[in-house]
């Protein structure tokens, strides 16, 4: 029998605040790594994407805060950009009932500045990368001297990254008494290193996946050869209906190609890879988030730490070098009992890989074959599916805000303005509503975005004028 939260010794705006969210059964992880947790016990804890992890470790670090002053008590590391703001944001709304709680995103592609003036001020709890805490630290804008909690979030991701040396310096200025926490999909040899050398008795929690919660529908494999993979992806998106999908390749190069070509078919497409400036992912992911984008062409820094609701499709164009990587990559898809695909392009060469994965996965993957090819470059058959089944239009548009939690912004405050006397939107046409720092994201109707646009832009939102932009 599954523990409820209620069952925890946490305080009641923490339990309020669980059971707002509908929580009310604590997940494998969290069942067997909050208690220990909360004693203090260092602790490594390995279980697949989508487990519940993040709660796991975040409440029992905003049960032991004190609030009154703004030291720093805990440090949370994590492999990008996107995971440390998702990461942020869950936290602040697992303490949305604790006055006064300040949780700062230290990471890059953003200025330093502001997180600097951020930090001088007080902050209760960091999350960021290892490269952008370690330069808080050489500028010494970032004190740790009072942090009791330190956690590494992916950390098998990290030290694939190459952060090995980052993490080390970090943790080695770190107080030597602090609670040291790992949370990690796999446990290769340089965790369980870096686990004696930091740890002290570390109480050890390993979930296997959950079949109902993680295991998608179909685990596919297509042989194909380099030069038809564009073929055979644009048969596939064709293929098997979806609302979202995500096509993962191993180069930028890559990423760029799929992009233009889909796009030129009509494809509602993006790109996301480690290049783009903060600004750029933040609009990318949103719109994909928000279904403005159907289709996402992305490299690993999407693998892991990006959560997408009803995402029913994972292509891998490109198998990576890794099992545990195809791992990462399949678990975007079929969470939380829905259901979902993932199909992978393997070459004839690529077959031991393939074996590789089924042998770690202990999964066999199901062999398919391509009816016929989707048309490319004017090479049009008589059965090839017509140009367009692969037009993928979005239902939604996005609309970016000029004002977010800094200025007080709140989704209702928005829904409120679209659906209210002076906007007269239907809340059908509404979808989601993100809150960042100094803007705010929310999905519209693409029938109704022009609308949408101009009466937020003509009004006001708790009384203020904000610019308001329908992205591209």
């Amino acid at each position: 029998m599954t523990a409820e939260f209620r069952s925890l010794p946490l305080s009641q705006p923490l339990l309020d605040v669980v059971a707002g969210l509908g929580y009310a059964q604590l997940t494998p992880i969290q069942e067997q790594s909050i208690p220990v947790l909360l004693t203090g016990q260092d602790l490594v804890g390995q279980s697949q994407t989508g487990s519940g992890k993040t709660a796991a470790f975040s409440l029992p670090i905003l049960q032991k805060l004190t609030l009154e002053t703004r030291a720093l008590k805990a440090l949370v590391l994590c492999p990008t950009r996107e995971l440390s703001a998702q990461v942020a944001r869950e936290m602040r709304k697992l303490g949305s009932k604790l006055p006064g709680l300040q949780v700062l995103v230290v990471a890059g592609g953003e200025p330093l500045r502001p997180q600097a003036n951020a930090l001088e001020k007080g902050v209760h709890i960091v999350v960021g990368t290892p490269g952008r805490v370690l330069d808080h630290l050489g500028r010494g804008t970032l004190d740790l001297s009072e942090a009791a909690t330190v956690v590494l979030d992916e950390a098998d991701r990290m030290l694939d990254m190459g952060f090995a040396d980052d993490m080390q310096q970090i943790l080695e200025a770190l107080p030597r008494t602090r609670q040291t926490v790992f949370f990690s999909a796999t446990f290769p040899s340089s965790i369980e290193a870096l686990s004696r050398q930091y740890q002290r008795d570390p109480v050890r929690v390993t979930i296997a996946a959950d079949r109902e919660d993680t295991q998608i529908t179909q685990q596919l494999v297509l042989r194909v050869e380099p030069e038809r993979k564009l073929q055979a992806l644009r048969w596939a998106l064709s293929r098997y209906p979806h609302e979202s999908a995500i096509v993962f390749a191993n180069f930028k190069a890559t990423v760029a190609e799929l992009e233009k070509a889909l796009a030129n078919a009509g494809t509602s497409v993006a790109s996301l890879h480690g290049d783009l400036e903060q600004f750029d992912r933040d609009r990318v992911m949103a719109k994909f988030r928000n279904q403005s984008t159907r289709v996402l062409i992305a490299t690993d820094v999407a693998a892991r730490g990006i959560d997408i609701e009803n995402l029913d499709l994972v292509i891998n164009y490109e198998l990576p070098a890794q099992p545990e990587i195809y791992v990462h990559r399949i678990g975007r898809t079929g969470r939380a009992g829905k259901t979902g695909l993932a199909l992978s392009f393997a070459s004839e060469r690529e077959q031991n890989k393939v074996k590789g994965i089924e042998s770690h996965t202990g999964v066999r993957l199901e062999r398919t074959t391509m009816g016929a090819p989707a048309p490319l470059d004017g090479d049009v058959s008589d059965d090839a599916p017509p140009a367009q089944e692969l037009e993928r239009a979005a239902k939604m548009d996005t609309l970016r805000i000029a004002g977010g939690r800094k200025q007080k912004m709140r989704p209702g405050d928005i829904l409120g303005a679209l659906t209210g006397e002076a906007g007269g939107l239907q809340g059908s046409d509404i979808g989601k509503i993100e809150i960042h720092d100094n803007f705010a994201y929310v999905a519209v109707s693409k029938s109704v975005s022009r609308l949408a646009q101009q009466s937020l832009s003509n009004g006001k939102i708790k009384g203020k004028k904000f610019v308001v932009t329908l992205i591209k």
